[in-house]
């Protein structure tokens, strides 16, 4: 925005940076979070901390301190934020995904060499993990963590030395002494987790195959009684829905053997193939901005197997859909998703929601482009999270704004 119209904002602004800020009981930091959310949303090519000050007309060194070192309670100002965001955006489903920072140096936390999907290729940077509420029309992050590769854990050191030099970075870079290289489903989790205890729960969990193909993610989503569709890639396995168990004799020691299938699980791809293209169906998902969005579609009742499958009281495998999709150009399917959604849900909504995934891609430009989140040049673990909530708070009140036609929303 040029500063005209976040003139025009003015009032409607100082009133969120009221709400979302009221968890910090002095002023001076209230004043600090209002003048660097101003910066974040006028224009300008970066949004580091000196450019904003500049155009701000303050001392850098003001935002600088109040990011860093500034004692006030981020976790609260987040709940804030991704409170407001639910009741205004009434999600249709939470979609987990991870972004790219590239980095030239090897002093910001997290950083790595590492694939990243930004990149699209392996290079050096920062990933973050993020939780989004999302509708067809609009999204906005929730949460975020700070992804930690192995070589920032001294717990994947090869020696002692290497320990050390790992333990000094991240010290170096304040990181909690109970924060290590894990799994990025995990941080995924407990992001869920801490959402819930704000009182915010997902319609419907959606994230891509990164995180759906791996069989801990799916059952900590189920150990939650959370519903969800994920993607996955063809070669994962299931049973048919009519497969058929046996039951092994018992040699009357140790626990009863568990009921066991007949035949082995095979791939995706096969039960789709057996199918056969006869059974697709055109569904459209969304009108995009030319025309409408529209594909052909298959939809199985399948039981996903995999390691350690959580097995139903009868020992059989739970039902699941396995949704795919199969362009008529194509002699294979080209995506395909797995949902532990009802059994009467249409495949309309199946694909709707699968392919709901389309607005992070949306966030991330925008979040990027016009309101710097990956402009952060500070080296501090607390720094880059209270970066990226603040940015999330930019993006919330832009999204705000953009609901009501009159007031002018450009970014």
């Amino acid at each position: 925005m040029n500063p005209d119209e976040l003139a025009v904002l003015r009032d409607e602004l100082e009133a969120f940076a009221a709400e979302v800020f009221s968890p910090l009981r002095r002023s001076d930091q209230q004043e600090k979070g209002l003048a660097y959310l101003r910066g974040l949303l006028l224009d300008g090519r970066r949004k580091s901390m000196q450019p904003m000050a500049e155009r701000l007309g303050i001392d850098h060194q003001r935002l600088q301190q109040f990011i860093t070192t500034s004692t006030w309670p981020l976790d609260d100002v987040r709940a804030r934020i991704a409170c407001r965001a639910v009741r205004a955006l009434e999600p249709q489903a939470w979609v987990i995904d991870d972004t790219g920072f590239p980095k030239d140096g090897k002093g910001s936390p997290g950083v790595a060499r590492q694939y990243s999907g930004t990149l699209g290729k392996v290079g050096n940077c920062q990933i973050g993990v993020s939780v989004h509420a999302v509708t067809d029309r609009a999204s906005c992050p929730l949460d975020w963590r700070l992804f930690l590769p192995a070589a920032w854990d001294p717990k994947h050191a090869d020696d002692p030395a290497a320990a050390a030099r790992t333990g000094w970075r991240r010290a170096r870079c304040r990181i909690p002494d109970d924060e290590g290289h894990r799994p990025k489903w995990r941080p995924a989790v407990e992001m869920l987790d801490e959402l819930a205890t704000w009182g915010l729960a997902p319609p419907v969990v959606v994230a891509d195959a990164g995180y759906g193909d791996n069989a801990h993610f799916r059952a900590a989503l189920d150990e939650r009684g959370l519903r969800w569709i994920v993607q996955v890639k063809g070669l994962a396995t299931a049973h048919p829905l009519d497969a058929v168990t046996r039951q092994p004799e018992y040699g009357g020691l140790g626990p009863r053997p568990k009921p066991r299938y007949r035949t082995r699980p095979v791939p995706l791809a096969e039960h789709v193939r057996t199918a056969g293209r006869g059974a697709a169906r055109a569904v459209t998902w969304r009108h995009g901005s030319r025309d409408r969005l529209t594909g052909e579609f298959i939809a199985l009742r399948v039981r996903l197997a995999g390691r350690r499958p959580r097995l139903e009281p009868d020992g059989t495998l739970p039902a699941c859909w396995l949704l795919a999709q199969w362009p008529a150009h194509l002699a294979e399917p080209s995506h395909y998703w797995v949902s532990n959604l009802p059994a009467d849900t249409p495949i309309e909504e199946l694909v709707r929601l699968a392919k709901i995934r389309w607005r992070i891609e949306h966030d991330y430009r925008e979040l990027k482009t016009a309101l710097g989140l990956d402009h952060f040049e500070g080296r501090s673990w607390t720094g880059w999270h209270r970066h990226v909530t603040l940015v999330t708070a930019a993006h919330l009140f832009v999204t705000l704004a953009r609901s009501r036609p009159k007031v002018p929303a450009r970014v």
